[in-house]
């Protein structure tokens, strides 16, 4: 008996190190040259802005209006995909991984909270001698581009909020919620499971999920150090009432969100409606949280009318 009860004990013990070692292995990440080989497009390059190395995509034509596209929380620029295609015939379209995200990876500096990421956004312009942009933005990315708009009003054209971060939520309002260790293991490790149920409750419809999305969701989350940084990320995320700096952007602005939202409630996009004095909201039944990802052509074409009536493309 005394010796089954040993061999129980080591067996026990050499599981628990095999899965501690399959875990550290799995938070290690993967090696940034391998996964720019992979994914880096003609179009892409790095840019040094304000002492971060950021992967940044431009299409259309360098002298057309300027229009930037902010990915959400553990995305990265590819999410904005079907928009760049249809936008980029009439604009200057540009798109970037978020600090901790994508192929840009951590920021040496630390900036992820969320006023940060809305000043660094007017740091990316500066970088690209651009005075004055319209701004679009998903969740994370959109709350950074109402950021930025409330506190740069002269260089904000016309916002497009796609299911924007904003008011208070899940524990996070004036200070940061607490973050369980399941979240922080998902985030260190991005297990093809965990991937794949993130994916299930930010897309409405399930069937829209493709292979190669997640496989391209999972290689970016798994980028060597954004596991930390995303941490860190949510270590500084806060949501104070944004009543008083919604009611001070004069910029027009486009609130697009899926009626199947399970991230954000979809109440919270017609409070914005009301709240912002030039804002007009329009909600897609079935689609989820990323509605440029999971509806790209019917969300651009309702982008676009808004962008042709309050920033036209060149020669319109």
């Amino acid at each position: 008996m005394k010796k089954i009860l040993v061999s129980i004990i080591a067996l026990l013990f050499i599981l628990g190190a095999a899965a501690g070692i399959a875990y550290w292995r799995a938070s290690q990440g993967a090696p940034a040259s391998s996964l720019e080989t992979q994914y880096l497009q003609r179009a892409d390059r790095f840019l040094d802005v304000a002492g971060a190395r950021i992967r940044i995509r431009e299409e259309g034509e360098p002298t057309s209006l300027p229009i930037i596209l902010i990915h959400g929380f553990t995305h990265s620029l590819e999410t904005w995909d079907g928009w760049a295609n249809a936008l980029k015939s009439d604009y200057r379209v540009i798109r970037y991984d978020l600090l901790g995200h994508g192929l840009t990876g951590p920021d040496p500096k630390e900036r992820y909270a969320p006023e940060e990421r809305a000043a660094f956004i007017g740091d990316v312009m500066d970088a690209l001698q651009i005075e004055h942009a319209a701004i679009a933005g998903n969740s994370l990315g959109g709350l950074a581009a109402w950021r930025f708009a409330a506190n740069n009003p002269d260089r904000t054209e016309a916002l497009v909020l796609v299911s924007p971060g904003a008011y208070p939520l899940n524990g996070a309002g004036d200070e940061p919620a607490e973050i369980p260790a399941a979240m922080k293991a998902y985030l260190m490790t991005a297990p093809e499971a965990g991937v794949r149920a993130s994916a299930e409750i930010i897309y409405g419809d399930d069937e829209k999920i493709t292979d190669a999305r997640l496989a391209s969701m999972r290689d970016m989350m798994r980028r060597e150090g954004n596991g930390e940084a995303m941490i860190r990320s949510l270590e500084e995320f806060t949501l104070p009432d944004p009543t008083a700096a919604l009611a001070g952007i004069e910029a027009p602005t486009l609130i697009l969100w899926g009626e199947e939202d399970a991230v954000i409630p979809i109440a919270q996009g017609r409070t914005m409606e009301e709240t912002m004095p030039n804002a007009q909201f329009i909600s897609y039944p079935g689609v989820g949280h990323a509605a440029q990802e999971e509806a790209p052509e019917a969300t651009v074409a309702d982008a676009m009318a808004f962008l042709a009536k309050h920033y036209p493309a060149k020669g319109e």
